[in-house]
């Protein structure tokens, strides 16, 4: 068993969040983000964000994955209500990577710098925790996620392997492309 994550991380600008791992409480909140992040969850998939999204979210898991290596994790600011959400699946697709299916903060925090830092943290416990490689896929025309990977240094590989099925469920009529990156995270000093 893993010890809980829970990861504070205060901005540039001297705000504080919490990275940890999602409650049952906490559906509400994140609900309310993929709400206000309609725009992202149109681009990825295609359709505007609905009930199933949440439960997606806890149950989806990559052609291959252990359900016991999934990690959803909720960012919240000062303690107070879900302001971005991680999807994470650990050891996958190789025994030392880490995919990561979702990365979504409130729109108000986009370009702001807490993407980045959230991020850092996260790619920081990684590269300590012995993980060498982490992937993740963003829509081809979502260049907002684009942009931000690339700030990060996550290096673009092509589309990733597909089939009928995303993860483990049926992709839908409108998904759109997406493509693969890649990073070897190396710890922050």
């Amino acid at each position: 068993m893993t010890e809980p994550i829970t990861i504070e991380i205060t901005t540039g600008d001297g705000r504080r969040y919490t990275l940890r791992e999602a409650q049952p409480a906490d559906e509400p909140g994140v609900l309310a983000l993929f709400e206000s992040g309609g725009a992202y969850v149109e681009a990825a998939t295609g359709l505007p964000s609905g009930p199933g999204d949440l439960q997606s979210l806890y149950y989806s898991l990559p052609p291959g994955a252990d359900g016991a290596d999934k990690l959803v994790l909720v960012v919240t600011e000062d303690d107070g209500p879900v302001v971005g959400i991680v999807d994470a699946v650990r050891h996958h697709p190789a025994p030392d990577a880490c995919a990561v299916g979702l990365f979504l903060l409130h729109p108000s925090l986009w370009g702001t710098g807490t993407g980045r830092a959230v991020a850092g943290a996260l790619l920081d416990r990684a590269a300590a925790s012995g993980i060498t490689r982490v992937t993740a896929t963003v829509p081809v025309d979502w260049p907002r996620g684009r942009r931000f990977l690339a700030s990060l240094s996550f290096r673009f590989t092509g589309p990733p392997p597909r089939g009928q099925a995303v993860a483990n469920r049926s992709a839908g009529p409108r998904e759109p492309a997406v493509e693969r990156a890649e990073l070897a995270p190396v710890r922050r000093e």
